[in-house]
């Protein structure tokens, strides 16, 4: 950001305050920046945001301005600039979902004692990106890179949860006809009309169930990953055996894995109450 120049200095009326330099500086900028995005659009509303006088608003914004990260019109006012948008979609290019997401998943680990996964939609299927082998000595066949029909898996589901009905049928229905050698182990298929009732219930809850529908003996949780604009991006799910997996124990893991997902998707940029009234789920 460039310093305002000295001259700028002698514009200040007689009791306005010299602006400040160094990390006042910078924290009164970025505060500009969170006014206008709140919805501040001209220099009184920003200055009433910051508690600031209008001359020193108006240095801030101008300095914002010139480095694009601002942008004026008269018609407009101040909103945010071109200069955000490239540091937001290179943030975005630069983060890798596995990094930001496997404190999350330890720590998920560490109070469950069972297997956690963290997957996404790759086509009609999910992609295991990471996994966190429980200690209950327990074997799944998932596996960092191994894929699953989506209708079929609890992360799968947490992932159809911002679908319309008519792609939750397609995906369904492509269960049965999956290719590959994962399609031989999967348990007869509950009927079209249980399985929507079911996830109308989990789009209602923000979470998804695993009921042996993949893996005979194998229950788990799941919850939706979100970004900032709001859309379902991965999932996570706790799994585990059925006499470690009684539905009062799902029931009580909603909460403990909707948490780590919201954490998640709050690196990722998006609301921390995202699960919270919002279709989508694990």
């Amino acid at each position: 950001m460039r310093k305002p120049q000295d001259s700028a200095e002698s514009h200040d009326n007689p009791g306005d305050h010299v602006l400040p330099t160094g990390t006042q500086t910078l924290t009164r900028g970025l505060a500009v920046l969170q006014a206008v995005a709140g919805g501040a659009r001209d220099l009184k509303q920003i200055a009433q945001a910051l508690g600031t006088t209008r001359s020193t608003t108006h240095r801030l914004a101008n300095c914002l301005v010139q480095e694009r990260y601002l942008r004026f019109t008269p018609n407009a006012g101040y909103v945010l600039g071109p200069k955000l948008i490239e540091l937001g979609f290179q943030a975005r290019e630069e983060l890798s979902l596995s990094v930001v997401a496997r404190p999350y998943l330890e720590q998920l680990a560490g109070q469950s004692g069972d297997t956690i996964h963290l997957a996404l939609q790759d086509g009609d299927d999910v992609l295991y990106l990471d996994k966190i082998p429980g200690k209950k000595g327990l074997e799944m066949r998932s596996r960092v890179g191994h894929r699953m029909p989506i209708a079929t898996t609890g992360v799968g589901k947490a992932l159809m949860l911002g679908m319309s009905e008519e792609q939750w049928k397609t995906l369904y229905q492509k269960r049965s006809t999956a290719a590959g050698s994962y399609a031989s182990g999967l348990l007869p298929k509950r009927s079209w009309t249980e399985f929507r009732d079911q996830m109308r219930e989990y789009v209602k809850g923000g979470y998804a169930f695993d009921l042996e529908d993949n893996e005979p003996s194998i229950r788990c949780v799941a919850a939706p990953i979100y970004d900032a604009s709001h859309v379902i991006v991965a999932a996570i799910s706790v799994s585990s055996t059925v006499p470690y997996m009684p539905l009062k124990r799902m029931h009580a893991l909603i909460a403990v894995v909707q948490a780590a997902a919201a954490g998640i998707s709050g690196e990722l940029g998006a609301n921390q109450d995202i699960n919270q009234g919002v279709s989508g789920g694990s």
